[in-house]
């Protein structure tokens, strides 16, 4: 099998590669939006990771996340669409449904995004069901949470420089639980949409089995650490206070991410794992130890 990847040279594109590199063969697939360009595609398959990610700067244009995530997405799927490929990936996100979650987010619930790296997947989500599928071909949109893995450091680097330092963590006074979703098992669900041709098209969350809390995370990193975590409960509203003035100062708590670290965000893989028909290779807390541990290299 013939496997085109967009997006290749991303932390998701190289794991992916290495992943499926002894199974397939593997190309990466260059491409950015052009206005009325014809994409040409000469696989049997193609993971579509390509995209501009949600910008915690807010320094971007808007409209360049509806070109890189919706514009290209319309232009790679008719491209699929009128080729020989059999098989098209979309990497979508939680976000294109919903940025709170009040209880477990399920592919049922009602889309609702609200930011425009949210609404332009949800829009190529949108153009992606609205087309009718050709014998032989099918799609699968997958909406994965917060992804994490050796290599990404992201927001729980955070995280990793306080424990690392021998630091408390303040905000042991928020109570919550979030998904997280190891680069590992990602790649096994990617490889078994490829090879398992019984489970059917459709919309997919991804995220490992567990929800975990933030107060969890600080105890998995000093376990890699090998040192005793400290947890002060502090007043949570003069964390927020400090977290707005971080807004201002680019300090590294800033309101985003204190609500990135510390809100619930729970979303269910079950519909995921029915299709697969087995469990995913790697428990929650396993994958993240893995990951906190790659961060001493």
């Amino acid at each position: 099998m013939k496997i085109s990847i967009t997006g290749a040279t991303g932390f998701v594109g190289q794991n992916l590669q290495v992943y499926l590199k002894p199974f397939y063969s593997v190309r990466s697939l260059s491409v950015r939006y052009f206005v009325n360009q014809k994409i040409n595609l000469e696989c049997d398959a193609i993971v579509h990771l390509a995209g501009k990610v949600h910008d915690l700067k807010k320094v971007s244009v808007p409209q360049d996340y509806y070109d890189a995530n919706f514009e290209l997405t319309k232009q790679l799927f008719d491209a699929f669409l009128g080729s020989e490929a059999q098989i098209f990936i979309f990497m979508s996100t939680v976000k294109a449904v919903a940025d709170e979650v009040d209880g477990i987010l399920t592919e049922e619930n009602i889309a609702k995004p609200k930011t425009h790296y949210g609404l332009a997947k949800r829009q190529a989500e949108e153009y992606i069901l609205s087309k009718g599928l050709p014998d032989g071909k099918k799609v699968y949109i997958l909406r994965p949470c917060m992804i994490h893995g050796p290599g990404n450091k992201g927001n729980l680097n955070l995280l990793y420089q306080l424990v690392s330092k021998g630091l408390p963590w303040p905000l042991g006074g928020f109570t919550n639980k979030r998904s997280f979703l190891s680069i590992e098992n990602l790649c096994f669900v990617i490889k078994e949409l490829l090879e398992n041709g019984s489970i059917p098209s459709g919309v997919y969350n991804v995220s490992d089995d567990e929800a975990l809390s933030t107060n969890e995370l600080i105890q998995i990193l000093g376990k890699s650490l090998g040192k005793k975590e400290s947890i002060w409960r502090v007043n949570t509203l003069i964390i927020k206070s400090f977290a707005k003035l971080g807004d201002y100062l680019y300090l590294p708590l800033n309101s985003e991410r204190l609500q990135k670290l510390t809100e619930s965000y729970i979303v269910s893989n079950n519909k995921i794992i029915e299709a697969l028909g087995k469990p995913l290779p790697i428990e929650s807390k396993e994958g993240l130890l893995k990951t906190f541990q790659s961060f001493k290299k």
